[in-house]
């Protein structure tokens, strides 16, 4: 299977994870595979108040991601480094990001589910590449005007099953 193809399996796996477990929890959910840019799933509850969702889902013990999305980085191209210029203003700090780690298809074990806020997830990925890029002097090795970035399950674990998250969510909408 081409790695392309698998990662874009692996995301709608995730989706659709995400929607039975919802319905486990008596929620409505229904997938939009990937054809809306914010968000990947809108969820209802028997009030019919809803709210949009965002699903990432890995098969490895982390998760790609760019540094650009969480914090203004300058590039300075004539002594190829980066410069922290702050946290971004992120749009929908409070979109609710839901984080699957997918099981080996050979494994007892199960399926894990992160449930945390989008402003959550910028506090995560920018530490992490902020204590990556301070051990560098923001010069990046290979490439100096590479943003890649990379949070971990490690990160994530406070947010295991957080599924009041959504609930309050819910009702404050």
């Amino acid at each position: 299977m081409k790695k392309g193809l698998s990662n874009k399996l692996a995301g709608q796996v995730g989706e659709y994870l995400v929607c039975a477990e919802l319905g486990r929890r008596g929620l409505i959910a229904t997938s939009f595979t990937g054809n809306v840019p914010e968000f990947d799933l809108v969820v209802a509850d028997d009030k019919l108040t809803t709210i949009p969702i965002q699903v990432k889902t890995s098969r490895a013990d982390n998760y790609p991601t760019k540094a650009s999305l969480w914090i203004d980085i300058e590039i300075d191209h004539e002594n190829k480094q980066q410069i922290d210029r702050g946290d971004l203003a992120i749009d929908n700090p409070a979109l609710i990001y839901i984080c699957v780690s997918l099981k080996k298809a050979d494994s007892t074990e199960r399926d894990r589910f992160f449930v945390l806020k989008k402003m959550d997830l910028q506090k995560i990925c920018a530490a992490n590449y902020r204590k990556w890029m301070d051990g560098l002097d923001w010069k990046r090795p290979r490439n100096y005007q590479s943003l890649d970035n990379r949070y971990y399950l490690s990160d994530l674990e406070p947010y295991e099953d957080n599924w009041s998250l959504l609930n309050q969510c819910l009702e404050m909408s």
